[in-house]
């Protein structure tokens, strides 16, 4: 996970990653299992009616640093 998100396109966020599942530009979804469900579910719904795949992982800070960012991040993706 973090080799493909710190070294290929990405997205970070929920609006971003939002934008780039309408466009249909995102190859694998991340998502931290201890961010809100508010955020996530709308999410998790939205990959699974594009066909693109979710990796879970185990928290906030790890999605974050997995994306060269220093603070966490509930949602992110690997673009096509």
């Amino acid at each position: 996970m973090q080799a493909d998100l710190l070294s290929g396109k990405k997205v970070v966020g929920l609006k971003q990653l939002r934008k780039a599942l309408r466009e249909n530009a995102v190859e694998k979804a991340f998502v931290a299992q201890d961010a809100e469900t508010r955020i996530t579910d709308p999410v998790l719904q939205a990959c699974q009616d594009a066909g693109v795949p979710v990796e879970q992982v185990p928290t906030m800070a790890q999605l974050g640093q997995a994306c060269g960012i220093e603070v966490g991040a509930a949602v992110a993706g690997l673009l096509k």
